[in-house]
Protein backbone atom coordinates (compact mmCIF):
# COMPACT_ATOMS: atom_id res chain seq x y z
CA UNK A 1 0.00 0.00 0.00
CA UNK A 2 1.25 3.46 -0.92
CA UNK A 3 0.43 6.56 1.11
CA UNK A 4 0.00 10.13 -0.10
CA UNK A 5 3.21 12.15 -0.36
CA UNK A 6 2.62 15.35 1.62
CA UNK A 7 5.24 17.84 2.81
CA UNK A 8 8.08 15.35 2.39
CA UNK A 9 6.33 12.52 4.29
CA UNK A 10 4.22 9.50 3.42
CA UNK A 11 0.74 9.81 4.90
CA UNK A 12 -1.65 6.88 5.20
CA UNK A 13 -5.39 7.41 5.19
CA UNK A 14 -8.35 5.18 5.96
CA UNK A 15 -9.77 5.22 2.45
CA UNK A 16 -7.95 2.95 0.00
CA UNK A 17 -8.06 2.55 -3.77
CA UNK A 18 -7.00 -0.68 -5.50
CA UNK A 19 -5.12 -0.25 -8.78
CA UNK A 20 -6.11 -2.90 -11.32
CA UNK A 21 -4.36 -4.09 -14.46
CA UNK A 22 -6.52 -3.30 -17.51
CA UNK A 23 -5.11 -6.43 -19.15
CA UNK A 24 -5.51 -9.10 -16.46
CA UNK A 25 -7.88 -7.42 -14.04
CA UNK A 26 -5.53 -8.30 -11.19
CA UNK A 27 -4.56 -5.82 -8.49
CA UNK A 28 -1.13 -4.32 -9.15
CA UNK A 29 -1.16 -1.99 -6.16
CA UNK A 30 -3.19 -0.08 -3.62
CA UNK A 31 -3.02 3.60 -2.72
CA UNK A 32 -4.41 5.83 0.00
CA UNK A 33 -6.91 8.48 -1.02
CA UNK A 34 -6.45 12.00 0.30
CA UNK A 35 -9.39 13.66 2.03
CA UNK A 36 -10.00 17.26 3.05
CA UNK A 37 -7.40 17.25 5.91
CA UNK A 38 -4.68 15.91 3.62
CA UNK A 39 -5.47 18.45 0.92
CA UNK A 40 -5.40 21.28 3.45
CA UNK A 41 -2.03 20.11 4.77
CA UNK A 42 -0.64 19.82 1.25
CA UNK A 43 -1.77 23.29 0.21
CA UNK A 44 -0.33 24.80 3.39
CA UNK A 45 2.96 23.01 2.73
CA UNK A 46 2.96 24.25 -0.86
CA UNK A 47 2.54 27.83 0.36
CA UNK A 48 5.57 27.40 2.62
CA UNK A 49 7.58 25.74 -0.13
CA UNK A 50 6.74 28.59 -2.50
CA UNK A 51 8.71 30.95 -0.26
CA UNK A 52 11.70 28.60 -0.29
CA UNK A 53 11.70 27.92 -4.03
CA UNK A 54 11.15 31.57 -4.86
CA UNK A 55 14.56 32.27 -3.36
CA UNK A 56 16.38 29.60 -5.36
CA UNK A 57 19.00 30.78 -7.81
CA UNK A 58 19.03 29.58 -11.40
CA UNK A 59 21.81 27.17 -10.45
CA UNK A 60 19.82 25.75 -7.53
CA UNK A 61 16.72 25.19 -9.66
CA UNK A 62 18.83 23.46 -12.29
CA UNK A 63 20.49 21.24 -9.67
CA UNK A 64 17.10 20.32 -8.20
CA UNK A 65 15.91 19.11 -11.59
CA UNK A 66 19.18 17.33 -12.30
CA UNK A 67 18.72 15.40 -9.04
CA UNK A 68 15.24 14.28 -10.15
CA UNK A 69 16.59 13.43 -13.59
CA UNK A 70 19.29 11.18 -12.13
CA UNK A 71 16.71 9.32 -10.07
CA UNK A 72 14.39 8.89 -13.04
CA UNK A 73 17.20 7.52 -15.21
CA UNK A 74 18.16 5.02 -12.50
CA UNK A 75 14.60 3.66 -12.36
CA UNK A 76 13.61 4.08 -16.01
CA UNK A 77 12.79 0.42 -16.74
CA UNK A 78 10.95 0.00 -13.45
CA UNK A 79 8.84 3.03 -14.27
CA UNK A 80 8.11 1.74 -17.78
CA UNK A 81 6.88 -1.55 -16.35
CA UNK A 82 4.72 0.31 -13.85
CA UNK A 83 3.14 2.25 -16.71
CA UNK A 84 2.43 -1.03 -18.48
CA UNK A 85 1.05 -2.73 -15.38
CA UNK A 86 -1.35 -0.03 -14.22
CA UNK A 87 -2.29 1.55 -17.56
CA UNK A 88 -2.08 -1.32 -20.03
CA UNK A 89 0.28 0.59 -22.31
CA UNK A 90 2.32 -1.81 -24.48
CA UNK A 91 5.83 -2.09 -23.08
CA UNK A 92 7.50 -0.72 -26.22
CA UNK A 93 5.43 2.45 -25.93
CA UNK A 94 5.85 2.61 -22.15
CA UNK A 95 9.61 2.65 -22.68
CA UNK A 96 9.13 5.34 -25.30
CA UNK A 97 7.16 7.38 -22.79
CA UNK A 98 9.95 7.07 -20.26
CA UNK A 99 12.54 8.16 -22.81
CA UNK A 100 10.41 11.25 -23.39
CA UNK A 101 10.05 11.76 -19.63
CA UNK A 102 13.83 11.78 -19.27
CA UNK A 103 13.98 14.37 -22.05
CA UNK A 104 11.31 16.51 -20.34
CA UNK A 105 13.29 16.73 -17.09
CA UNK A 106 16.52 17.26 -19.00
CA UNK A 107 15.01 20.16 -20.93
CA UNK A 108 13.64 21.65 -17.70
CA UNK A 109 17.07 21.55 -16.05
CA UNK A 110 18.47 23.48 -19.01
CA UNK A 111 15.61 25.97 -19.12
CA UNK A 112 15.86 26.61 -15.37
CA UNK A 113 19.24 28.20 -16.03
CA UNK A 114 17.91 30.22 -18.99
CA UNK A 115 14.78 31.74 -17.45
CA UNK A 116 15.40 35.45 -17.85
CA UNK A 117 14.01 38.57 -19.45
CA UNK A 118 14.97 41.34 -21.81
CA UNK A 119 16.25 44.90 -21.92
CA UNK A 120 13.77 47.40 -23.34
CA UNK A 121 14.78 50.91 -24.46
CA UNK A 122 12.32 53.36 -22.91
CA UNK A 123 14.00 56.45 -24.42
CA UNK A 124 11.65 56.51 -27.40
CA UNK A 125 10.53 60.08 -26.83
CA UNK A 126 12.22 63.22 -25.61
CA UNK A 127 10.61 63.15 -22.18
CA UNK A 128 11.98 59.66 -21.41
CA UNK A 129 15.55 60.14 -22.59
CA UNK A 130 18.00 57.99 -20.66
CA UNK A 131 15.39 55.53 -19.36
CA UNK A 132 15.67 51.77 -19.74
CA UNK A 133 13.44 48.88 -18.85
CA UNK A 134 14.29 45.37 -17.68
CA UNK A 135 11.90 42.42 -17.48
CA UNK A 136 12.08 39.33 -15.33
CA UNK A 137 9.76 36.40 -14.78
CA UNK A 138 8.62 35.58 -11.25
CA UNK A 139 6.97 32.32 -10.11
CA UNK A 140 3.22 32.52 -9.68
CA UNK A 141 3.12 30.27 -6.62
CA UNK A 142 1.61 26.87 -5.76
CA UNK A 143 0.44 24.87 -8.77
CA UNK A 144 -2.20 22.15 -8.89
CA UNK A 145 -1.57 19.61 -11.65
CA UNK A 146 -4.31 17.14 -12.55
CA UNK A 147 -3.10 14.43 -14.91
CA UNK A 148 -4.69 11.69 -17.09
CA UNK A 149 -4.16 7.93 -17.26
CA UNK A 150 -2.76 7.62 -20.76
CA UNK A 151 0.72 9.10 -20.10
CA UNK A 152 1.10 8.59 -16.35
CA UNK A 153 4.75 9.66 -16.30
CA UNK A 154 5.41 12.10 -19.12
CA UNK A 155 2.25 14.17 -18.68
CA UNK A 156 3.05 14.37 -14.96
CA UNK A 157 6.58 15.41 -15.95
CA UNK A 158 5.18 18.12 -18.21
CA UNK A 159 3.59 19.70 -15.15
CA UNK A 160 6.22 18.99 -12.50
CA UNK A 161 9.36 19.85 -14.48
CA UNK A 162 8.41 23.34 -15.73
CA UNK A 163 6.79 24.22 -12.41
CA UNK A 164 9.99 23.49 -10.48
CA UNK A 165 12.15 25.05 -13.18
CA UNK A 166 10.18 28.27 -12.76
CA UNK A 167 10.38 28.15 -8.95
CA UNK A 168 6.84 26.96 -8.21
CA UNK A 169 5.87 24.09 -5.88
CA UNK A 170 3.35 21.68 -7.36
CA UNK A 171 0.72 19.26 -6.10
CA UNK A 172 -0.12 16.40 -8.47
CA UNK A 173 -3.50 14.72 -8.41
CA UNK A 174 -2.80 11.68 -10.62
CA UNK A 175 -5.45 9.75 -12.54
CA UNK A 176 -7.19 7.24 -10.30
CA UNK A 177 -6.51 4.47 -12.83
CA UNK A 178 -2.75 5.12 -12.86
CA UNK A 179 -1.51 6.69 -9.60
CA UNK A 180 1.46 4.38 -8.99
CA UNK A 181 3.81 5.97 -11.52
CA UNK A 182 3.36 9.46 -10.07
CA UNK A 183 3.96 8.13 -6.57
CA UNK A 184 7.23 6.58 -7.75
CA UNK A 185 8.26 10.02 -8.99
CA UNK A 186 7.50 11.29 -5.47
CA UNK A 187 9.81 8.57 -4.10
CA UNK A 188 12.56 9.84 -6.39
CA UNK A 189 11.99 13.39 -5.16
CA UNK A 190 12.11 12.26 -1.53
CA UNK A 191 15.22 10.12 -1.96
CA UNK A 192 17.01 13.05 -3.59
CA UNK A 193 16.49 15.06 -0.39
CA UNK A 194 14.72 17.91 -2.14
CA UNK A 195 12.69 20.66 -0.38
CA UNK A 196 9.61 19.47 1.48
CA UNK A 197 6.42 20.61 -0.22
CA UNK A 198 8.10 21.24 -3.56
CA UNK A 199 6.41 18.17 -5.06
CA UNK A 200 3.43 16.48 -3.45
CA UNK A 201 1.30 13.66 -4.85
CA UNK A 202 -2.25 13.11 -3.63
CA UNK A 203 -4.43 10.41 -5.17
CA UNK A 204 -8.01 11.41 -4.44
CA UNK A 205 -11.57 11.48 -5.67
CA UNK A 206 -12.67 14.00 -8.26
CA UNK A 207 -14.84 15.71 -5.65
CA UNK A 208 -11.87 16.32 -3.33
CA UNK A 209 -9.79 17.61 -6.23
CA UNK A 210 -12.57 20.02 -7.17
CA UNK A 211 -12.41 21.55 -3.72
CA UNK A 212 -8.70 22.17 -4.26
CA UNK A 213 -9.35 23.69 -7.69
CA UNK A 214 -11.54 26.31 -6.02
CA UNK A 215 -8.99 27.06 -3.27
CA UNK A 216 -7.51 30.54 -3.72
CA UNK A 217 -4.26 29.51 -2.02
CA UNK A 218 -3.37 27.66 -5.22
CA UNK A 219 -2.33 30.09 -7.94
CA UNK A 220 -2.35 27.88 -11.04
CA UNK A 221 -4.46 24.97 -12.29
CA UNK A 222 -2.80 22.86 -14.99
CA UNK A 223 -5.23 20.19 -16.17
CA UNK A 224 -4.94 17.49 -18.81
CA UNK A 225 -8.03 15.40 -19.50
CA UNK A 226 -11.44 15.53 -21.10
CA UNK A 227 -12.95 18.72 -22.46
CA UNK A 228 -16.05 18.44 -20.31
CA UNK A 229 -14.03 18.10 -17.11
CA UNK A 230 -11.52 20.78 -18.08
CA UNK A 231 -14.01 23.52 -18.88
CA UNK A 232 -15.99 22.67 -15.74
CA UNK A 233 -12.86 23.07 -13.61
CA UNK A 234 -12.04 26.38 -15.28
CA UNK A 235 -15.46 27.66 -14.24
CA UNK A 236 -14.79 26.93 -10.56
CA UNK A 237 -11.10 27.90 -10.50
CA UNK A 238 -11.66 31.48 -9.42
CA UNK A 239 -8.90 33.98 -10.18
CA UNK A 240 -6.05 31.48 -10.57
CA UNK A 241 -4.35 31.02 -13.91
CA UNK A 242 -5.72 28.04 -15.83
CA UNK A 243 -3.88 25.89 -18.38
CA UNK A 244 -6.00 23.26 -20.14
CA UNK A 245 -4.77 20.49 -22.44
CA UNK A 246 -7.96 18.73 -23.43
CA UNK A 247 -9.29 16.33 -26.03
CA UNK A 248 -8.82 16.06 -29.75
CA UNK A 249 -10.38 14.69 -32.91
CA UNK A 250 -7.33 14.77 -35.11
CA UNK A 251 -7.52 14.82 -38.88
CA UNK A 252 -4.75 13.52 -41.11
CA UNK A 253 -4.77 14.64 -44.75
CA UNK A 254 -3.15 12.58 -47.53
CA UNK A 255 -2.49 14.76 -50.58
CA UNK A 256 -1.82 13.79 -54.19
CA UNK A 257 1.84 12.96 -54.73
CA UNK A 258 2.46 12.01 -51.11
CA UNK A 259 4.46 8.89 -50.24
CA UNK A 260 1.50 6.56 -49.62
CA UNK A 261 3.53 3.79 -47.99
CA UNK A 262 5.08 6.17 -45.48
CA UNK A 263 1.76 7.91 -44.87
CA UNK A 264 -0.02 4.60 -44.30
CA UNK A 265 2.53 3.38 -41.75
CA UNK A 266 2.64 6.62 -39.77
CA UNK A 267 -1.14 6.95 -39.86
CA UNK A 268 -1.62 3.37 -38.69
CA UNK A 269 0.71 3.78 -35.73
CA UNK A 270 -0.76 7.18 -34.99
CA UNK A 271 -4.30 5.80 -34.99
CA UNK A 272 -3.82 2.59 -33.02
CA UNK A 273 -0.84 2.83 -30.65
CA UNK A 274 -1.95 2.42 -27.01
CA UNK A 275 -5.42 1.49 -28.31
CA UNK A 276 -5.88 5.00 -29.68
CA UNK A 277 -6.00 6.39 -26.14
CA UNK A 278 -4.01 9.45 -27.15
CA UNK A 279 -5.56 12.89 -27.57
CA UNK A 280 -3.70 13.52 -30.85
CA UNK A 281 -4.30 10.03 -32.27
CA UNK A 282 -5.30 9.87 -35.93
CA UNK A 283 -9.10 9.68 -35.98
CA UNK A 284 -10.16 11.07 -39.36
CA UNK A 285 -8.05 10.10 -42.38
CA UNK A 286 -8.87 12.38 -45.33
CA UNK A 287 -7.52 11.10 -48.66
CA UNK A 288 -7.70 12.83 -52.05
CA UNK A 289 -10.05 10.98 -54.43
CA UNK A 290 -7.43 10.20 -57.07
CA UNK A 291 -5.40 8.00 -54.69
CA UNK A 292 -8.17 7.00 -52.27
CA UNK A 293 -8.55 3.39 -53.39
CA UNK A 294 -4.80 2.85 -53.66
CA UNK A 295 -4.17 4.36 -50.24
CA UNK A 296 -7.01 2.35 -48.69
CA UNK A 297 -5.46 -0.89 -49.96
CA UNK A 298 -2.00 0.07 -48.65
CA UNK A 299 -3.38 1.27 -45.32
CA UNK A 300 -5.38 -1.89 -44.66
CA UNK A 301 -2.40 -4.07 -45.60
CA UNK A 302 -0.21 -2.01 -43.26
CA UNK A 303 -2.67 -2.35 -40.39
CA UNK A 304 -2.90 -6.13 -40.91
CA UNK A 305 0.89 -6.50 -41.07
CA UNK A 306 2.14 -3.98 -38.50
CA UNK A 307 -0.55 -3.37 -35.89
CA UNK A 308 -0.68 -6.22 -33.39
CA UNK A 309 -3.24 -6.25 -30.59
CA UNK A 310 -2.86 -8.17 -27.36
CA UNK A 311 -0.74 -8.59 -24.26
CA UNK A 312 1.01 -5.28 -23.44
CA UNK A 313 4.02 -7.18 -22.09
CA UNK A 314 4.93 -8.38 -25.60
CA UNK A 315 7.41 -6.24 -27.52
CA UNK A 316 5.42 -6.44 -30.77
CA UNK A 317 2.10 -5.29 -29.28
CA UNK A 318 0.82 -1.94 -30.54
CA UNK A 319 -2.81 -2.11 -29.39
CA UNK A 320 -3.12 -2.95 -25.72
CA UNK A 321 -6.30 -2.95 -23.66
CA UNK A 322 -8.69 -0.12 -22.95
CA UNK A 323 -8.08 1.38 -19.54
CA UNK A 324 -11.37 -0.07 -18.29
CA UNK A 325 -14.58 -1.79 -19.37
CA UNK A 326 -16.52 1.46 -19.50
CA UNK A 327 -14.23 2.88 -22.18
CA UNK A 328 -14.51 -0.32 -24.22
CA UNK A 329 -18.30 -0.30 -24.00
CA UNK A 330 -18.54 3.32 -25.14
CA UNK A 331 -16.29 2.87 -28.18
CA UNK A 332 -18.09 -0.30 -29.27
CA UNK A 333 -21.44 1.48 -28.99
CA UNK A 334 -20.20 4.33 -31.20
CA UNK A 335 -18.90 1.88 -33.82
CA UNK A 336 -22.18 -0.07 -33.79
CA UNK A 337 -24.14 3.18 -34.14
CA UNK A 338 -22.02 4.15 -37.17
CA UNK A 339 -22.54 0.73 -38.78
CA UNK A 340 -26.29 0.96 -38.15
CA UNK A 341 -26.32 4.35 -39.88
CA UNK A 342 -24.54 3.10 -43.01
CA UNK A 343 -20.80 3.16 -42.30
CA UNK A 344 -18.71 0.32 -43.72
CA UNK A 345 -16.37 -1.86 -41.67
CA UNK A 346 -13.06 -2.27 -43.50
CA UNK A 347 -11.03 -3.89 -40.73
CA UNK A 348 -11.31 -4.94 -37.13
CA UNK A 349 -14.47 -5.27 -35.13
CA UNK A 350 -15.59 -5.37 -31.56
CA UNK A 351 -13.20 -7.74 -29.84
CA UNK A 352 -13.98 -8.78 -26.31
CA UNK A 353 -13.28 -7.69 -22.76
CA UNK A 354 -10.97 -4.68 -22.66
CA UNK A 355 -9.33 -5.56 -25.99
CA UNK A 356 -10.51 -4.29 -29.37
CA UNK A 357 -8.65 -4.89 -32.62
CA UNK A 358 -7.58 -1.97 -34.84
CA UNK A 359 -10.81 -0.94 -36.55
CA UNK A 360 -11.22 1.04 -39.78
CA UNK A 361 -14.50 2.55 -40.99
CA UNK A 362 -15.50 4.30 -44.20
CA UNK A 363 -18.67 5.98 -45.51
CA UNK A 364 -18.99 7.89 -42.25
CA UNK A 365 -21.09 11.03 -42.08
CA UNK A 366 -20.63 14.22 -40.11
CA UNK A 367 -23.55 13.33 -37.86
CA UNK A 368 -21.88 10.16 -36.54
CA UNK A 369 -20.05 10.23 -33.21
CA UNK A 370 -17.05 8.52 -34.82
CA UNK A 371 -16.68 11.70 -36.91
CA UNK A 372 -17.66 14.55 -34.60
CA UNK A 373 -16.63 13.32 -31.13
CA UNK A 374 -13.31 12.14 -29.68
CA UNK A 375 -13.24 8.36 -30.04
CA UNK A 376 -10.22 7.74 -27.76
CA UNK A 377 -10.07 4.15 -28.97
CA UNK A 378 -8.47 2.04 -31.73
CA UNK A 379 -10.80 3.32 -34.46
CA UNK A 380 -9.95 5.34 -37.59
CA UNK A 381 -12.24 6.59 -40.34
CA UNK A 382 -11.37 6.90 -44.04
CA UNK A 383 -12.98 9.69 -46.10
CA UNK A 384 -12.21 10.83 -49.67
CA UNK A 385 -12.05 14.52 -50.64
CA UNK A 386 -12.19 16.33 -54.01
CA UNK A 387 -9.59 19.08 -53.62
CA UNK A 388 -7.31 20.45 -50.95
CA UNK A 389 -9.67 23.26 -49.97
CA UNK A 390 -12.33 20.66 -49.16
CA UNK A 391 -9.80 18.64 -47.16
CA UNK A 392 -9.09 21.67 -44.98
CA UNK A 393 -12.80 22.34 -44.54
CA UNK A 394 -13.41 18.73 -43.48
CA UNK A 395 -10.46 18.82 -41.08
CA UNK A 396 -11.84 21.98 -39.45
CA UNK A 397 -15.27 20.37 -39.07
CA UNK A 398 -14.73 19.65 -35.39
CA UNK A 399 -15.24 21.38 -32.07
CA UNK A 400 -11.67 20.30 -31.25
CA UNK A 401 -8.42 21.77 -32.51
CA UNK A 402 -5.31 20.16 -31.05
CA UNK A 403 -3.08 18.99 -33.92
CA UNK A 404 -3.47 17.91 -37.55
CA UNK A 405 -1.22 15.97 -39.91
CA UNK A 406 -0.72 16.64 -43.63
CA UNK A 407 1.16 14.33 -45.97
CA UNK A 408 2.08 16.43 -49.00
CA UNK A 409 4.96 17.31 -51.31
CA UNK A 410 3.21 20.53 -52.32
CA UNK A 411 4.75 23.47 -50.44
CA UNK A 412 1.80 25.68 -51.31
CA UNK A 413 -0.57 23.15 -49.75
CA UNK A 414 1.62 22.88 -46.65
CA UNK A 415 1.53 26.65 -46.19
CA UNK A 416 -2.21 26.76 -46.92
CA UNK A 417 -2.75 24.11 -44.24
CA UNK A 418 -0.68 26.09 -41.73
CA UNK A 419 -2.71 29.23 -42.37
CA UNK A 420 -6.14 27.55 -42.49
CA UNK A 421 -6.29 24.66 -40.05
CA UNK A 422 -7.84 25.61 -36.70
CA UNK A 423 -5.38 23.71 -34.51
CA UNK A 424 -2.46 24.33 -32.19
CA UNK A 425 0.00 22.43 -34.39
CA UNK A 426 0.20 21.46 -38.07
CA UNK A 427 2.48 18.48 -38.71
CA UNK A 428 3.74 18.14 -42.28
CA UNK A 429 4.59 14.65 -43.59
CA UNK A 430 3.77 12.93 -40.32
CA UNK A 431 0.66 12.16 -38.37
CA UNK A 432 -0.87 14.53 -35.81
CA UNK A 433 0.45 12.24 -33.06
CA UNK A 434 3.95 13.69 -33.56
CA UNK A 435 5.25 15.56 -30.51
CA UNK A 436 8.71 16.53 -29.27
CA UNK A 437 8.76 17.66 -25.68
CA UNK A 438 10.27 21.12 -26.14
CA UNK A 439 7.84 22.29 -28.81
CA UNK A 440 4.77 24.39 -27.93
CA UNK A 441 1.87 22.01 -27.46
CA UNK A 442 -1.79 22.82 -26.92
CA UNK A 443 -4.98 23.51 -28.77
CA UNK A 444 -7.79 25.87 -29.67
CA UNK A 445 -11.58 25.62 -29.52
CA UNK A 446 -12.60 22.81 -27.14
CA UNK A 447 -9.02 21.51 -27.02
CA UNK A 448 -7.83 23.91 -24.37
CA UNK A 449 -6.03 27.03 -23.23
CA UNK A 450 -2.33 27.83 -23.03
CA UNK A 451 0.66 25.81 -24.13
CA UNK A 452 2.82 23.06 -22.69
CA UNK A 453 6.33 22.20 -23.85
CA UNK A 454 8.85 23.05 -21.14
CA UNK A 455 9.87 26.61 -22.04
CA UNK A 456 6.34 27.57 -23.08
CA UNK A 457 4.85 26.09 -19.92
CA UNK A 458 7.34 28.07 -17.84
CA UNK A 459 5.95 31.20 -19.48
CA UNK A 460 2.44 30.17 -18.42
CA UNK A 461 3.65 29.49 -14.85
CA UNK A 462 5.38 32.83 -14.30
CA UNK A 463 4.42 36.50 -14.15
CA UNK A 464 6.29 39.07 -16.22
CA UNK A 465 7.46 42.07 -14.20
CA UNK A 466 9.00 45.27 -15.50
CA UNK A 467 11.67 47.39 -13.83
CA UNK A 468 11.79 50.91 -15.35
CA UNK A 469 14.99 52.78 -14.51
CA UNK A 470 15.35 56.55 -14.51
CA UNK A 471 18.95 57.78 -14.45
Amino acid sequence: MQGCFINGRWVETAKKLPVLSPWSGEAVGEVCLAGAPEWDAAITAAQQAAQVLRGFSSMERRELLEAILAGVKARQEELARTIMAEGGKPITYARGEMARGVMTFSLAAEEAARLGGEVIPLDVQAATKGRWGFTRRFPLGPVLGITPFNFPFNLVAHKVAPALAAGNPIIIKPASKTPLTALKLAEIYEQAGLPAGGLQVLPSTAAEAEQAVADDRLKVLSFTGSAAAGWHLKNIAGKKRVILELGGNAACIVDAGADLQAAALRAAIGAFAHAGQVCIAVQRLLVVEEVYEEFKKIFLETVAREIKAGDPALEETVVGPFVDAGAATRVRAWVQEALDQGAGLLAGGFGEGNLMPPTVLENVTREMKVWNREIFGPVATLTPYRDFAQALELANDSSYGLQAGVFTNNLSHAWQAFETLEVGGVIINDGPVFRVDHMPYGGVKDSGLGREGVRYAMGELTELRLLALRP
